[in-house]
């Protein structure tokens, strides 16, 4: 008598579970059909790798239409779904194959933007499975040949030569350049295709290295669909420098990638023709020192737009639209200002042309450079006249680092912006002072006290006819 032990009979009694789980049962939304069959065709609905770009072109090769020499005709070019971007098909009709050959003489798929398909280890794939006439199969793309080619940093890259850079907008099948004039330099027609794709600040080229042995050639290049019967006119350079171009249907255009900056909420760009040696924006009104105190934030960096150099300082986002209103100050950082540049509430992008006497808002798309003008030469400095040194005793209580005083109204006593520290100090009835000397017959002046940082304060107006003692507080100043 044959004897069951416990373990065989509790396999026996799960046997119809497993069944009912069948793996044939679980579909996908990647594997639903999203073409109808066609009577007499062959089927393949591809489900690509993730990446793909709506706009690719994919074609299916193999030894049943000739390989390579497929890519381009429509015949064998995949379709994208409508409703997805996952799944791509193309009906075939055996009678259209090379004579005597099959799907099962194996295929692949090629993409114009990202090259062949490969497998999970950078391997070539070939298909063999064969739908029914009249079905369809459903086939998975693993990846493409790009996913494996693309630099991580474009900083990665060594290159031979100059190089060309080009965004491809031209929607042919294939790329080719070539060149001719000092030399055939990238051999005879129709030339070389790219040295490979990098993505640079976002942006996707396909470049061509044009070898360090071309340097200084002169020559015109023409980009053609790699000899398939489409080109540009000339387009020449002298290999002297890095060129980045886009090419459109219409034809060749320089392309400037400094547009592609990405920039920190709204900016001020500066056309800077004021032969200053540093620029600085300051800004005050509903938030004082808003992005640091006096002189204030330093250029963000430079761009160029429409031929055109701006000197560029980002806002930050976190500033724009806030119920802000900001009035703005250019400035060197060493007394040369120009007030209330403009008055906004950082909600917009302003551009500014900006001289030593003034600054004008202007339109980028429109705006020409006019010419620098320098500044005028200082007026001559007149004999002083003889007076008298008085002397202005400061008692600092402010704590700040540093104490300057500046004074303005009859003249600039203590010089352009921010004034000037003490001469001397003295002790005075056991009070410690900061002394500043200055010489004056009665001028009436405004002084302003301030840390030459950012923090200052109106503090009296005096008449230059004594000595004055004064205490300073960190918010005002009274006379002793």
């Amino acid at each position: 008598m044959k004897k069951f032990n416990i373990f065989s009979l509790f396999l026996l009694m799960l046997l119809p579970m497993l069944a009912g789980c069948s793996k044939d049962e679980i579909i996908f939304d990647s594997e639903l059909p999203r073409f109808p069959l066609r009577p007499g065709y062959q089927l393949i609905e591809a489900i690509v790798p993730q990446g793909t770009l709506p706009t690719d072109k994919i074609y299916i090769i193999g030894d049943f239409n000739g390989g390579m020499d497929a890519v381009g005709n429509p015949m064998w070019e995949m379709e994208k779904a409508s409703d997805t971007d996952a799944k791509w098909g193309i009906y075939l009709d055996p009678k259209t194959f090379v004579e005597g050959k099959t799907l099962a003489d194996g295929y692949t798929f090629y993409s114009v933007e990202q090259g062949e398909e490969r497998t999970p280890n950078n391997q070539p794939i070939v298909h063999t499975e064969v739908p029914a006439i009249g079905g369809r199969l459903n086939v998975l793309l693993y990846c493409w040949a790009d996913s494996f080619n693309k630099p991580v940093n474009p900083g990665e890259v060594v290159h031979d030569g100059y190089v060309i850079y080009v965004v491809d907008n031209t929607g042919w099948d294939a790329l080719a350049m070539y060149a001719w004039g000092d030399a055939e330099a990238f051999g005879g027609w129709p030339g070389i295709t790219p040295t490979g794709k990098i993505t640079i600040d976002g942006v996707n080229y396909k470049y061509f290295d044009t070898g360090a042995e071309n340097e200084g050639l002169n020559l015109n290049l023409i980009f053609n669909n790699n000899g398939g019967g489409q080109q540009f006119d000339d387009y020449n350079v002298t290999l002297d420098q890095d060129f980045y171009l886009e090419l459109t249907p219409d034809g060749v255009n320089e392309y400037d990638p400094s547009g592609n900056v990405q920039h920190d909420g709204y900016a001020v760009f500066v056309v800077n023709l004021t032969g200053w040696d540093e620029l600085y924006l300051y800004m005050w009104g509903t938030v004082n020192d808003l992005n640091g105190g006096w002189p204030g934030m330093a250029p963000t960096g430079t761009q160029t737009i429409n031929g055109v150099t701006y000197t560029y300082f980002d806002l930050g986002a976190a500033n724009c639209d806030a119920g802000l209103e900001e009035h703005v100050i250019l400035n060197n950082g060493n007394g040369k200002q120009i007030d209330d540049v403009v008055v906004f509430g950082l909600d917009r992008d302003v551009y500014v042309e900006l001289k030593a006497n003034g600054a004008t808002e202007i339109d980028p798309d429109t705006y020409v450079p006019s010419t620098p003008e320098p500044e005028p030469d200082p007026e001559p400095t007149p004999e002083p006249t003889p007076g008298h040194d008085y002397h202005i005793y400061v008692e600092n209580l402010t704590g700040w680092s540093s104490f300057y005083i500046y004074a303005w109204g009859d003249k600039e006593i203590f010089g352009g912006w921010p004034g000037m520290e003490a001469d001397s100090s003295a002790t005075i009835n056991g009070v410690d002072y900061l002394v500043f000397t200055v010489n004056g017959d009665g001028e009436v002046e405004n002084l302003i006290f301030n840390d030459n940082n950012g923090t200052q304060y109106d503090a009296m107006t005096i008449t230059l006819d004594k000595d004055y003692f004064i205490t300073a507080n960190p918010t005002g100043a009274s006379l002793k």
